[in-house]
Formats: structure tokens, sequence, C-alpha cells
């Protein structure tokens, strides 16, 4: 039978118009393909998960916070070391002064020279342990090829290892009992929670198994009463794995690893790659465009999870000097 011009006309526009409904209405065959139309139209609408703004809302409390410590007398501070002239460890630094700015913390910059040794940096970390102006300390990874990054990691006082790297940090996140979490994990569940999406009960699949992103992030999901699956590159049929996530967690650093066939249709998707791609264009671990075709929520890159990460740096700080202004 040949279809209806009313159908056809329909089957070619792009989005739900005036004018076909108005077609559709006269041809007596309006409802059942205006659903299905809309129908498909919501099943590619994936909410975007605005890195930017939740951030932005976080710094707020913060700054509100800290204001609110100055008018007690105190004036919290954080200090940064940068050793070497690595030009994105540049960029990161620079990007955690403003943040300071913003959130009205005393910011402290120690850029060392590339042969600095590691004596001379664990010196300043001492130093920087044991003055009390300085409520949170962070050294910028990666660190020269002299320097062990654990034995520096290792040295700075737990109380103000905002970065929550310290291994008694770690275990402490392992039991539950923190002050700190690491800045990217947590970040992740702060949007979660901003967006309203229930961990509890659900699939979490995390790829990536490292020291900063991949095992907080799946221990902090395990908090929240999520099923937690860890994928590495070990992992036997990857996509397999993947497919079974409500909550997909991509902390690979390939540019376009995860693609639609590995994600199930109404996943939420949290990409934490920070990655350039051929053309030097910033991009994510996650096939952007193909997935949110498919996803619940995503979070884009630029502007997902990288302000989310710097922000609760902020609180992290903010938490540190609280506790050791209670001391």
């Amino acid at each position: 039978m040949k279809p209806s011009p009313a159908l056809l006309l329909y089957d070619d526009c792009t989005s739900v118009c005036v004018f076909c409904l108005t077609v559709l209405q006269t041809s007596g065959i309006m409802n059942t393909f205006i659903i299905q139309k809309i129908n498909q139209e919501e099943k590619t609408m994936a909410q975007i998960i605005d890195g930017k703004q939740i951030a932005a809302n976080v710094k707020a409390q913060v700054r509100a916070e800290v204001e609110q410590l100055k008018a007690q007398g105190a004036n919290p501070g954080l200090a940064v070391v940068l050793v070497g002239n690595n030009p994105a460890s540049r960029v990161y630094v620079s990007n955690k002064e403003k943040d300071c700015a913003e959130c009205g913390f005393q910011s402290y910059e120690y850029a060392l020279p590339e042969e600095t040794t590691e004596e001379e940096l664990l010196a300043l970390v001492a130093k920087l342990n044991a003055d009390k102006n300085v409520n949170g300390i962070l050294v910028q990874l990666p660190l020269p090829k002299q320097i062990c990054e654990q034995t520096i990691l290792h040295a700075i006082s737990p109380a103000k290892d905002v970065d929550a790297f310290h291994p008694e940090n770690v275990g402490r996140i392992m039991i539950g009992d923190y002050s700190f979490l690491p800045c990217t994990p947590a970040g992740v569940i702060e949007m979660l929670d901003a967006m309203q999406i229930d961990i509890s009960g659900k699939h979490c699949v995390v790829i990536g198994r490292s020291n900063i992103v991949g095992k907080p992030m799946a221990m902090l999901l395990l908090h929240r009463s999520g099923t937690v699956t860890i994928c590495h590159s070990r992992t036997k049929d990857l996509a397999e794995q993947t497919r079974q996530a409500d909550i997909l967690v991509a902390a690979v650093g390939k540019a376009g690893f995860v693609t639609a066939d590995m994600v199930k249709e109404g996943a939420v998707v949290i990409d934490v790659g920070m990655n350039r791609n051929a053309e030097g264009k910033l991009c994510g671990d996650v096939c952007y465009d193909e997935v949110a075709a498919k996803a619940s929520a995503i979070t884009p890159v630029p502007g997902g999870v990288g302000p989310m990460t710097r922000a609760i740096l902020m609180r992290n700080t903010l938490t540190a000097a609280k506790e050791q202004l209670a001391d």
C-alpha cells in the first residue's frame, strides 16, 4: 500500500513542527506517529551535566565559609609547589591561584628549578608542614626524574594533604573515616548529587584503576551503596562489562576510547579524561556525540569534571583550615 503524503512529509521532518501537526491531524493519523516521533527525539536528548556551574556553586559556598573564618581572625592559606618548567603544570598552578583568590584563600606559590634535589624539596615540605599560616599543601605532579613522587607525597602532613594522596588519608577513605577526599572522584560524586542521580543500588563501572582516580572513585561509589565493577587494560570483553553500567566513569586517558556500542541505553556517563585529539583539540575519553545519543546524562570535556576537581581542592583546603583551627 502506498503511504499517505502526510506520513511521507512527517518522516522527512527533523522535528515536531506546527505544519506537520496540522497535516497529520487532518489526515487522522496524528496520535500514533506523534508519539513515535516524540519518543525518538527524547531518546537522543542526554542531559548535559554542567561542571562549570556546579563548581561555581561549590566555590561560592567555600568563599562564604572562608569569609566567616576571616571574620574570626583567621587567614586560611594553600601552598602550591611547582618543580621545573612543565607547561601544563604551570597552567594548573595558575588556575589554582585564581581559585584561591576567588574563594578568599591566601595563596603561597613556590616555584623551584628543574634541578631541585629530593632533599631540597623535602626540606621545603617540612617547612610548610610546620607553618601555621599554611593549611593545605599541594605538590604539583609530575616531578623531575631525580625526585621520587611517593617519597614527597608521604612527607606531606596528612592534616595538610588536601590532595588526599598520603597513605593515611587513602586508608581512611577505605574505611569511610576521612577528612579529605581525592579531588576528582569527590567532584564526580558532587556532580551526581547535584543532578539528583541516585547511586544506591546502581551498577557502577569504572574504567581505570589509578591511585588518583580509578581506585578512590570505586571506593566512593561503594560508600554510596553502588554495586561497583573496576575495569582496566587486562579486563576481558571490556564492552560487555561497560554495557551493564547504570553509571559509567571513564578514566583511561585515551581520546575517544568509549564508543556508543560500549554504553547501555539510558546510562549516566562521566568522562574524566583530558586529552588532545589529532587536531590538537581538547577532548575526553568518551566519543561525546555518539554516546550522548544513548546516555540519559553525560559530562562534556571541557566543562565537566575538570572544574569540579579544582572546586573540591578549595573545599578540602577549607576543611583543613577548620580542623586545624579547632585543634
